[in-house]
């Protein structure tokens, strides 16, 4: 009744036929079975995001070990060039890699954004810069599946 801050918990029984209400504070015993309510749904929710961190970790961990060195590869191009794979295929127009759809992709576009036709020299150098990183990729391609090639011929070493 003092501080409006405090909070009361109070257990009530009301008597509905002659309109009257019992209350009393609760027992210090549901107190407890309170708390330790909180407790354990703190605990599960606890392990259940724990379990959570540790599959998302393994996971990661899974997809790094799959893209092996040719993944580590490609990020480093795509911090050399300033774009990454998904960006240069966007902006050439280009769902797989082939050398042949970059080139004819590129020449189009180069010819398209050209100064003296009125294009952009900013979009003529994304064009640049967008087959250079798809250039680089299928070198980064093609010698992750020559040492795959060398590995599968060498005998195991025993």
């Amino acid at each position: 009744a003092g501080d409006p801050d405090d909070i009361e918990l109070r257990l009530c029984r009301v008597h509905v036929k002659d309109r009257t209400a019992a209350c009393r504070p609760p027992s210090p015993a549901m107190a407890r079975y309170l708390a330790q309510i909180i407790v354990m749904g703190a605990q599960v929710v606890g392990r259940a995001f724990a379990r959570a961190l540790r599959q998302e970790f393994a996971a990661s961990r899974a997809a790094a070990e799959a893209r092996g060195r040719a993944g580590q590869q490609s990020a480093a191009a795509s911090s050399i060039s300033g774009l990454t794979l998904q960006e240069a295929q966007q902006i050439l127009n280009i769902s797989k890699l082939s050398p042949e759809e970059v080139q004819k992709n590129y020449e189009h576009l180069f010819k398209v954004n050209d100064k003296s036709v009125g294009g952009s020299f900013y979009l003529q150098s994304k064009v640049v810069r967008a087959k250079e990183r798809l250039e680089e990729e299928m070198s980064i391609e093609q010698a992750d599946k020559t040492q795959k090639e060398q590995s599968a011929q060498q005998p195991p070493e025993t």
